[in-house]
Formats: C-alpha cells, sequence, structure tokens
C-alpha cells in the first residue's frame, strides 16, 4: 500500500492519555451481582465455586457466561458461543503503572514482555512459537490499571493455551536470566524510541501527564516510562513484581467461545488450581488533581502543525458523570457536526480539531486537541476554543446531539461483539474493574437514561470556568511561539514515598501430580465452514456478492470501484486526484450539506465513507440492520449525487496538501515513499503518493474533480460485498438505486515494469536527531497476486524468513540482537506485481549492524530451511483457518477477493492441499528465485552519524533528500569490513504485516 492524505494525529495526540491505555474502563458503578458475594450456586470438587450465571434473552445485548473462583482466588469467566471454531484465552492481572512509585516508572509494561521469555517448561521464544504453530495469534498489552495477555486459537488448541498461561503465572521466575532481562529492556527502549522519541507529538501525553497530576501521582508518568527509570532497574525488581502482583487472586481468566463450560473448569483447576495465592492487592484511590490556575506548559517538536491541547480534571471511570462527560465530548468535538470543527476545521483555522473524554481507574481527564495549520499563532487558537465554550454555554444541549451520540454508542457496542476476542474483552474488563462481568446491561441502561440535563450539569461542574494543562507543541524553526509562555514547574515538596509493597515475597512454586512439561494434545482439527454466498451481476455490469451472518445485528458493506490512484498513469500532472475525489465526496450531497450528512448518519450509528488507495476506490458502509433502508438512502446520495461544493474543495485541497507536506516530518513515511520511489520508478505513478505531490494537488481544480468522478465512477468495474444480518431477499430491493447507475467505458491501466538494480546499493536520507533509523530492503517482483500459483508459493517461503514473530529476520534483529521493536519482510503483490519487502525501525547506533543482519539473512536464506522450520510453516498456516472467516469484515474481504481475483471459494482448498505437500525443496526454489539478494534497494532514514558505519559495510551508498533528489555521491569502501555491533544493552511481541507497499499504521497500545 501506499500514502494518501491520512489524519496525522494519533491517538496519543488526540488527548494527554497514555497511548498504552487501549479500551477506556466502562462507566458507572457496578450492578450488584445476581449471587450475593461468596454465595455459590454450585462447588465442584476440586472446590470452585460457579457464582454467577446470565444468559442471554430474546432481543437483548448480553454476553452470557458463567464466573467462578478457584480457592486460590483466581476469577474464572467462560463464555460459550459456538458460531466460530475458535476460542479467546485472556488473563488480566489487575495491575499497571498506577502500581509503580518514582525512580521505577515503566516497570509494569516491561514486566508484560518478561513474561513472553520463557518458563520453566516453555523454553524462551517458545511461547509465540507453541501459539503460532498451533493456527493462532497472540500479543499482551499494558496500561495504567491492568495488563493482560491472550491468545486467540483454533478451539482444539484450548489446553495448550491454558498450559501456557498457568507456566507463566506460576512457573516463571527461576526461567528468568540477566541475559533475557537485557534483551527485553532494549526492545522496551526500542518501542519508546518508535512509539514516542521519533513520532511527531509523541511526547505530548507525557508532558501534559507532568503538569496534570501531582509528583508522584502514577499517572504522571506514561506506562511506556523512562529510559533512566528501566536503566535503574534490575533483575531483583521484576521478581518482586512478579511475587507482589502476579498473583491468582489478582487474576481474571476468562475463556471465551467454542468451548464447554465444564471442560473449561476442569482444565482450569488442572492447571491453574495448584498456584498459590499471592498477597493480597487492595484497591488504590487517590484524590482528583486540583488545578488554582491554567498551566502552560510547551515543548518543541519536528512537527509542521502546531498543537494546542487543553485538558480539564474530571472523573474516574465507574463515577455516574463519565456518560455525560463523554456526550459533551461529542457535542464539543466530535467530528462534523461539532462545534469546534465549526469554529477551527471548516473554516481552515485548523487542520483537525477534536474534544474527547477519557476516564481510568484513578482519574479521568477531558481534553480538547487542535492541530493549527502551518504559521498560524497558537494564541489565537486558544481564543478561539475558548469562544467555542461560551458558546455551548449559550446554545446548550440540544435533542438532536443527544440522539447522535446514544446512536453511535449502540452501534460501537454491537460491533465491539462481532468477535470472539470483543466479547472476552469486555468480559475481562468489566471483571477487573467492577467485579461485574455483565456490567454492559449497566452501561445500557445508563445510556438510554442519559438527559440533555446531565450534559449540561457535567459542563457547568467539570468545564465551565474551571483551570486547565495548556499544552502547545510547536515545531524546532521557533517561527511559532507557545499559546503562552511556561509557567508551570513540578513541585515535589509534600511528596510522601509510598510503602514498601516488596518486603518479605518469596516465591514458592506449585506442586502437580501431572507432568507440565508436556505439551497438551490437541483434539481433533475444527471443521471450518467457508461462508455461503449468493452472487447476482446486474444488468450495468455491477457484481453483487454477499452472505448472511446473524450473530449481530448489524450489516457490513464494501463497495470496490477499480482503478483508484492506477487511473492518474493516464493523467500526467494529475496525481492525487483520486485521493481528493473520494475525499469529495465524503463531504455534501445534492440534498445534503456535509454538516447534515455527518448528522443523518450518526443519528443511525451508521459509516458511509469512501477512500482512495493504489487500485480502487472503496466505500464503506456499516450498518446495525434495524437502521439499513435508511443507510441505503444516504449511500445513494454520497456515491450517485456528491454535491462538489466549491468551499469544501477549497478546504479538502488544502488539507490533503498539508498533509503531504506533513510527510516530511515523519522517518518511517519518508523510508517508504522513498522506497516506493526507488522500486516503481519515476515513470510508474505507483512510485508516487496516493496524496499525489504538493506540486500535482496544488495544480487540481474542482472541475478536475467532477471530471474524474464522471469518467471512472463505473459500475461495470465496480463489485459491492454485503456481509450480516440481512439475505439476499431482503437486500435485493433495497439496491434499485445501483440497478439505475450508468455504465461507462473505462479503461483501468495495465501494469509496468519496475526499474531493476544492477546490484544491491544503499539509499541514505539524513534525518537529523532521529532516534532510530529507518530500514526497507527489496526490489520490485514480477509476481501479481494469484491464490495457488507461484505468489502464494513465495508467501509460504517467506513465513520462515520474516512472516512470522519467530521468523529468522524478527528473532534476529529482536529477541537476538535487542536492536528494534519489530522486524518483517513480506511478499505483496495485488493484480500488479508488487515487491518483496523487509523493514524495520531500529536503534541508532544499531543501525549498520542491522543492515547487515538483515542482508546476512536475506543471503543465506535461500541455502534452505529445517524440517523443524517446515512442520512449524505448515502446522502454523494449516491451522489458522478458524480464525479467518470470523468478523463481518473478515467475511467481507474473503468475498471481496473471490471477486476481483476471480476465484471460487474451493481455493482454499487448494492452498490446503499446496501446503500439506510443501517440501523444504519447494522453499528453497522460491527463495533462489525470489530473493535476489546481489540486487536490492535498501533504503536507510536516519541521522547521518550512522553513515561511516553504513559506508564500512562495502555497498554502494547514494545520499537523498527527502524528495528523493540526490544529495551527493559517496564512494564505497575499499573491501566489506565487520559493522561495530553494539551491546545489547536496549529491545517485544510485533505484529506481522504483509510485505509490499508502505503505508501507515497507527500503532495502539500494544506491546
Amino acid at each position: 500500500m501506499k500514502y494518501s492524505a491520512l489524519p496525522i494525529l494519533c491517538a496519543a495526540m488526540l488527548a494527554a492519555a497514555p497511548a498504552e491505555a487501549q479500551k477506556k474502563p466502562a462507566t458507572k458503578p457496578a450492578a450488584k451481582s445476581a449471587t450475593a458475594p461468596g454465595k455459590a450456586l454450585t462447588t465442584t470438587a476440586g472446590g470452585t465455586k460457579l457464582v454467577e450465571k446470565v444468559t442471554k434473552q430474546p432481543g437483548q445485548l448480553v454476553i452470557p457466561y458463567e464466573k467462578y473462583v478457584l480457592p486460590n482466588g483466581l476469577t474464572l469467566i467462560v463464555s460459550e458461543d459456538h458460531s466460530d471454531p475458535l476460542v479467546h484465552v485472556d488473563v488480566t492481572y489487575h495491575v499497571g503503572s498506577a502500581r509503580e512509585e518514582i525512580g521505577k516508572s515503566g516497570f509494569a509494561h516491561f514486566f508484560e514482555h518478561m513474561m513472553f521469555q520463557g518458563s520453566d517448561h516453555v523454553g524462551d521464544q517458545m511461547h509465540f512459537k507453541f501459539v503460532t504453530a498451533a493456527g493462532g495469534t497472540l500479543n499482551g498489552s499494558t496500561n495504567q490499571d491492568r495488563t493482560n495477555y491472550y491468545e486467540t486459537l483454533p478451539s482444539n488448541q484450548l489446553e495448550t493455551g491454558l498450559w501456557l498461561e498457568a507456566d507463566r503465572m506460576g512457573f516463571l521466575l527461576d526461567a528468568v536470566s540477566q541475559k533475557k532481562f537485557e534483551i527485553q529492556r532494549s526492545t522496551v527502549k526500542n518501542e519508546r524510541g518508535q512509539n514516542y522519541d521519533n513520532r511527531p507529538y509523541g511526547l505530548a501525553g507525557e508532558t501534559v501527564s507532568k503538569a496534570l497530576y501531582p509528583y508522584g501521582h502514577p499517572y504522571s508518568w506514561l506506562t511506556i516510562g523512562y529510559l533512566e527509570d528501566l536503566d535503574r532497574s534490575n533483575l531483583d525488581d521484576l521478581k518482586n513484581f512478579f511475587l507482589r502482583w502476579y498473583g491468582p487472586n489478582n487474576a481474571t481468566l476468562t475463556v471465551g467461545g467454542d468451548v464447554q463450560p465444564a471442560q473449561v473448569v476442569k482444565l482450569v483447576e488442572k492447571y491453574f488450581g495448584s498456584i498459590k495465592r499471592g498477597p493480597a492487592v487492595a484497591k488504590a484511590k487517590l484524590p482528583a488533581p486540583v488545578l488554582t490556575a491554567d498551566r502552560y506548559v510547551s515543548y518543541q517538536d519536528n512537527v509542521r502543525f502546531p498543537m494546542l491541547q487543553m485538558v480539564f480534571p474530571t472523573v474516574p471511570a465507574g463515577h455516574p458523570d463519565d456518560i455525560a462527560l463523554t456526550a459533551l465530548s461529542d457535542i464539543l468535538g466530535g467530528g462534523r457536526t461539532s462545534l469546534l470543527y465549526k469554529n477551527l476545521v471548516k473554516n481552515q483555522k485548523a487542520t483537525q480539531a477534536s474534544a474527547n473524554q477519557r476516564s481510568s481507574e484513578l482519574a479521568g481527564q477531558f481534553g480538547i486537541t487542535a492541530l493549527a495549520f502551518p504559521g498560524k499563532g497558537l494564541d489565537s487558537m486558544e481564543y478561539i476554543v475558548r469562544n467555542t465554550l461560551a458558546e455551548f454555554e449559550k446554545r446548550g444541549v440540544q435533542d438532536e446531539d443527544l440522539q447522535r451520540f446514544k446512536a453511535q454508542a449502540e452501534a460501537q457496542v454491537v460491533n465491539g461483539l462481532a468477535s470472539v476476542s470483543g466479547k472476552v474483552s469486555q468480559l475481562a474488563a468489566n471483571q477487573t474493574y467492577y467485579n461485574n462481568p455483565n456490567y454492559l446491561t449497566v452501561e445500557t441502561k445508563e445510556l438510554k437514561a442519559l438527559t440533555k440535563a446531565d450534559v449540561q450539569r457535567v459542563y457547568d461542574k467539570y468545564i465551565k470556568g474551571k483551570k486547565a494543562v495548556i499544552l502547545s507543541v510547536v515545531s524546532k524553526d521557533g517561527k511559532i511561539a507557545p499559546a503562552k509562555p511556561d509557567n508551570f514547574t513540578v513541585d515535589k515538596a509534600g511528596y510522601q514515598a509510598p510503602k514498601n509493597e516488596y518486603a518479605g515475597l518469596k516465591y514458592v512454586k506449585p506442586t502437580d501430580t501431572f507432568d507440565r512439561a508436556k505439551q497438551p494434545a490437541a483434539g481433533a482439527n475444527p471443521v471450518v465452514k467457508v461462508p455461503v454466498l449468493y452472487q447476482e451481476t446486474l444488468a450495468n455490469g455491477l457484481k453483487v456478492v454477499g452472505t448472511k451472518n446473524t450473530e449481530i445485528p448489524a450489516v457490513t458493506m464494501r463497495l470496490t470501484i477499480r482503478g483508484g490512484h492506477r487511473l492518474e498513469q493516464a493523467m500526467p500532472g494529475k496525481a492525487g486526484i483520486a485521493q481528493l475525489t473520494a475525499s469529495m465526496l465524503n463531504e455534501g450531497s445534492e440534498k445534503y450539506t456535509s454538516e447534515q450528512f455527518t448528522a443523518a448518519l450518526n443519528k443511525l450509528g451508521s459509516r458511509v465513507s469512501v477512500g482512495a488507495d493504489d487500485n480502487e476506490t472503496i466505500v464503506s458502509v456499516q450498518s446495525l440492520t434495524k437502521n439499513l433502508p435508511a443507510t441505503m438512502a444516504l449511500l445513494e446520495q454520497r456515491l450517485l449525487h456528491p454535491r462538489f461544493d466549491a468551499q469544501d474543495f477549497a478546504r479538502v485541497k488544502k488539507q490533503q496538501v498539508e498533509q503531504i507536506a506533513n510527510f516530511a516530518n515523519q522517518p518511517a513515511v519518508i523510508a517508504d515513499l522513498t522506497y516506493n520511489r526507488l522500486v516503481y520508478g519515476g515513470s510508474n505513478i505507483a512510485g508516487t503518493p496516493v496524496a499525489g505531490t504538493t506540486a500535482s494537488v496544488s495544480s487540481l481544480t474542482l472541475e478536475d474533480v467532477k471530471d474524474f468522478y464522471n469518467k471512472y465512477y463505473a459500475p461495470n468495474v465496480s463489485y459491492l460485498v454485503v456481509v450480516g444480518d440481512v439475505d439476499q431477499q431482503a437486500l435485493t430491493p433495497q439496491l434499485g438505486f445501483l440497478k439505475n447507475w450508468a455504465k461507462k467505458d473505462v479503461t483501468v491501466p495495465t501494469d509496468m515494469a519496475g526499474v531493476q538494480p544492477d546490484k544491491t546499493t544503499v539509499y541514505f536520507v539524513n534525518k537529523p536527531g532521529a532516534a532510530q533509523s529507518e530500514i526497507r530492503v527489496g526490489y520490485l517482483t514480477d509476481l501479481p497476486y494469484d491464490a495457488t500459483g507461484p505468489y502464494y508459493r513465495t508467501t509460504l517461503a517467506n513465513y520462515v524468513l520474516g512472516g512470522a514473530f519467530n521468523s529468522r529476520i524478527n528473532l534476529n534483529l529482536r529477541e537476538n540482537k535487542g536492536y528494534t521493536y519489530g522486524a518483517r519482510s513480506g511478499f505483496g503483490s495485488s493484480r500488479y506485481a508488487g515487491p518483496f519487502t523487509a523493514s524495520a525501525g531500529v536503534r541508532a547506533d544499531a543501525t549498520a549492524a542491522s543492515v547487515k543482519e538483515f542482508m546476512s539473512e536475506i543471503t543465506n536464506y535461500p541455502n534452505g530451511i529445517s524440517d523443524e522450520e517446515l512442520t512449524f510453516l505448515q502446522a502454523s498456516i494449516g491451522q489458522s483457518d478458524a480464525l479467518r472467516y470470523e468478523t463481518g469484515q473478515q467475511k467481507a474481504g474473503f468475498l471481496a477477493r473471490l471477486v476481483e481475483y476471480n476465484l471460487e471459494p474451493s481455493y482454499v482448498q487448494q492452498q490446503s492441499d499446496i501446503l500439506k505437500k510443501l517440501t523444504k525443496e519447494d522453499v528453497q526454489a522460491s527463495a533462489k528465485k525470489y530473493l535476489p539478494a546481489d540486487k536490492m534497494y535498501i533504503v536507510v532514514v536516519g541521522d547521518n552519524k550512522q553513515l561511516p558505519a553504513i559506508q564500512a559495510l562495502g555497498y554502494p551508498v547514494v545520499e537523498l533528500d527527502v524528495d528523493g533528489k540526490p544529495v551527493a555521491a559517496v564512494a564505497p569502501a575499499a573491501a566489506p569490513a565487520e559493522a561495530a555491533v553494539p551491546a545489547a544493552d536496549d529491545k517485544m511481541k510485533m505484529k506481522t504485516e504483509d510485505g509490499g507497499k508502505m503505508k501507515v499504521k497507527t500503532k495502539k497500545g500494544k506491546s
């Protein structure tokens, strides 16, 4: 994929809250349990008590479950759901960074990394390997208040998941070594560098937190912590942290999916029952921060858009006012219907503006964020924000405000239940924070009861006339001043160190009557049902493919219009027109202004959005089943009757130009764009960003957009995929407007050959002061997508090299060397041939060493793989089918693939047959043919202090600027030399990505 003009404001910028805090705890106090505390409905022979059972009634929005408590205090929640042959296992420990203290920040998150480093009966890195080989996925995350670990597995692998989680709960410490400790410390440092220090606005949350909370308050630092505190920690700190907080009595084990509760209880008793109870954990409670004056703070960053952030202290999760504050944030800053949008974005004073309420277990905060256009002062931005608050005071809360908020909240809850992992996560979080897994019903009742008066009251109580932290993030050139001079410094007076929680802790291993060293045998592979589909082709050429899925009362639709960015190949000077046209369709229609259209969608809790990509324009639709007819009427307006308003065009065009210019502030984006230019060459439009260039977009007119829409939006080059709670008979009458969509003579461009390098060459782009270096290695293959041919076989071959967490590349660069937070490789193709790409963001001082290791792995891979690696590849991919077709989005993707590549559903079985027959020789043949290590592009974006070590590797080196233009020719070293390899003093889980053209990935806190 390639870069479109995406919003550059990531989750960490939208609020002062830490980016690791992925899921806001639910609001309002917990409802009373159906069973009195301590009273069991039944008790097993092993002493496990069933204390609550919740079943779903018709029409009720409930996640059914049974809740148990083991004698050692472990809470077990089981949710039986046979809709898909998979199971999700989640272990949530009620400990996060809020249990840390001054000088030891980041330890909860660091410890999460250590929990993946093996235990007594599970070897180093084997946790990942066991789960991946079983066809599953896994990860973990830490926020301020909890740490969780989770796996999604085929249902026949349930026992393996429980065995793994129990082993690290009960048998971790003797397997911890100083070497593992140092490597994971390095990985955490790399994570901080990648997601905070080397990312625009990455330190905004940290700066606000220090100013908002008193010195010593555990929310005054980010979950990632400070590097100096990580350097200060030692192995004894880690062991004490485990002993204090990781007891079963401070944990909730939640199992959901294709399981039988009685079987789950029996297995949990076997694997967890002998683990000893840990020290008691008291519920933490701290007073809310009090601001007696506005606190102005600022810092300089490598940003194009100056940022203003205003943060008010509010209420913690579970407070009665939390939901009303969330509604208030939607009215003030929730998109095109909001006051901040009207006063800042609509009139081009800011490129983005938003508001949000974030509540955690100990405190909450209400944040307003605005990004000014370059050259705009932040003092005037603050003035507009304050005037917007005054406007709200006069305007008040309107009926439509509440209607929109409630509809969106309902849709969000419903769509959150689309996957077993989503259901399990809700149950686990609600038990952890409120001792009530069924808290969803409490939230639903409170949402229905919310009134305009509630919203007005919380504004008056927490925002009106109240003091705030006001953060300014300005560029390093000093051209824009902060909103006001800094007036706040941290006051350490009055701080009292917390009591010592770690005295007298002892490690007592469980004793068992069975052999834990033996991995449990898996049951029979579950039968995976490929979705049953219906299809038709309308008279105008539009193909319609669908499948009914009644798991949730919602419908997902995806209309694909072929062409996209590729159409610009025949339009010299018009790069970015596909993206700009899609953006204009997201504005108004003939019947609605942009704001009216958004309001109409929000009242339904629906989404109809248009986006252009490399090879297509995609119209995405999400609707509750009951609102599908009204949503389809809006789809008709958006698709067939765009407004194309001149004022909207001026604003959207300006935003796209500015966002293109902002690419130069992001090292990862610079690396991706430089790499794409090289592999595709200057004559192929694929080497240009989807967003276009500053020059091309600046020259575009509204007539250009109308012309592109009229020529290329056509049914005969399109197909519609429908997945959800609607059958073909009910859907067909609602597609009448699409039957009237006129056919057009559209020719989608054919592929163009790329530019193949004569020899492997390094292209270096200087990014002064970069905390990390971004590396891309690869070339453009001659392989378009196929489901059962050479392309498919190369993706199989790559799996061991760089496609899995336990791949050679990632284990080398991350787990063994500690150079990176994650490294990967992959082949990426569509109807057009795509590149092989290996990539990573690496520690700055490990740049040359990382390049060397990348090339070593790629060079050596054609020598062949081991029997063990082949077995791993076949087991991992072969058992993953259960996870492929679960959600509406996954099913829609599957159906779209069938249409896009003219496939029969049986291709899935054909792939399975190829995989089963795959040999080591097959993998080696693919590697030899498609990994030409001597003819690849190597792109490095980093500080030029790393250049001498890169030159010493012996490759030709070409320096480029951020636009891809040569800076100076650099002669290669006389002979390859050993690059200096740093000590592994810096280092966890990564998400593998497909190879191919790069695009922005926003990270949301998972480690």
